[in-house]
C-alpha cells in the first residue's frame, strides 16, 4: 500500500512541479547552452532500483571528460571541474531538478537512498549493497541531508578524499539509510523533505539528528 501510495504521489507531484518551475528551468538551460562547454543535460550512469542501472538526469555542472579527471566521481570544495554556473546551481541543488524526469519515468522517487555510480556503491558494506535498493533511490533521502556538505568533508588539507570517502563516509552513510529503509513512510518521507530545505540554508545545523534522535549515532568527524 505504501508503495503505491508513494508512486502515484511521486508521479503527479513531479508532473506538477516541473510545470510549475518551467519559467525558471528555461532560462537556467539557455545560461548553460551558452556558458562552459555548452552542456545543458549530463545524463550518468547508477545502481538504482533493485540493483539494476539506469541513467540519472542533471543539469551539467562539470567539465565533460570530470569522471576522468581529479578525484574521479567525487567532487571537492573549489573543484576545479565545476563550471562557474554549475557552482551556483550545485550550491543550491538546483542541478539536481531533472531528476523529476527520472521519477516521472518511476526510475526514482522523491525520497530515497540516493542512487550511486558503481565505484562508489562497491564500497558499502556488503549488507548494504544487498538491500538499499529494495526501495526506489531518491532525489533527496537521509544520506543527501546529512552530508549536504560532503566536499567540505572531502576537502580536508592532507585527506585523501577517495581513501576518506571508502574508511569513513560509504560505512556511515549505508548505515543512514538502513535506517531509513527501517523508519520508511509517507510521514517520514515528509519530514525528510522539509529537513532537505532546511539543510540547502543551514547544512550544519545537525537539526536532523535532533529532529530524528534515533538515527545511527553522529561520529565526531562529521561535526
Amino acid at each position: 500500500m505504501y508503495s503505491a501510495v508513494k508512486r502515484g504521489l511521486d508521479f503527479a507531484a513531479s508532473v506538477l512541479i516541473l510545470v510549475v518551475l518551467t519559467p525558471i528551468l528555461l532560462p537556467i538551460m539557455l545560461a548553460l547552452r551558452l556558458t562552459g562547454e555548452g552542456e545543458v543535460f549530463y545524463k550518468q550512469k547508477r545502481v538504482g532500483y533493485r540493483n539494476e542501472d539506469f541513467g540519472i538526469w542533471k543539469f551539467a555542472t562539470m567539465l565533460k571528460n570530470s569522471p576522468n579527471m581529479g578525484t574521479g566521481s567525487l567532487t571537492v570544495r573549489g573543484d576545479p571541474r565545476v563550471t562557474p554556473v554549475g557552482k551556483y546551481l550545485r550550491a543550491t541543488k538546483v542541478n539536481e531538478l531533472p531528476q523529476l524526469l527520472n521519477v516521472v519515468t518511476g526510475e526514482m522517487s522523491f525520497v530515497g537512498p540516493r542512487p550511486q555510480m558503481q565505484i562508489d556503491f562497491d564500497v558499502y558494506p556488503q549488507h548494504v549493497r544487498e538491500t538499499i535498493y529494495s526501495v526506489r533511490p531518491g532525489i533527496t533521502g537521509i544520506g543527501s541531508i546529512v552530508f549536504r556538505d560532503e566536499e567540505r568533508l572531502l576537502s580536508v588539507p592532507g585527506r585523501d578524499p577517495r581513501a576518506f570517502y571508502a574508511d569513513y563516509i560509504a560505512p556511515y552513510k549505508g548505515e543512514l539509510e538502513m535506517w531509513y529503509l527501517r523508519r520508511k513512510s509517507l510521514v517520514t518521507d515528509i519530514r525528510l523533505v522539509f529537513h532537505t530545505a532546511w539543510a540547502v540554508v543551514a547544512p550544519q545545523s545537525g537539526a536532523i539528528f535532533r529532529a530524528f534522535p534515533d538515527l545511527p549515532p553522529r561520529p565526531d568527524w562529521l561535526e
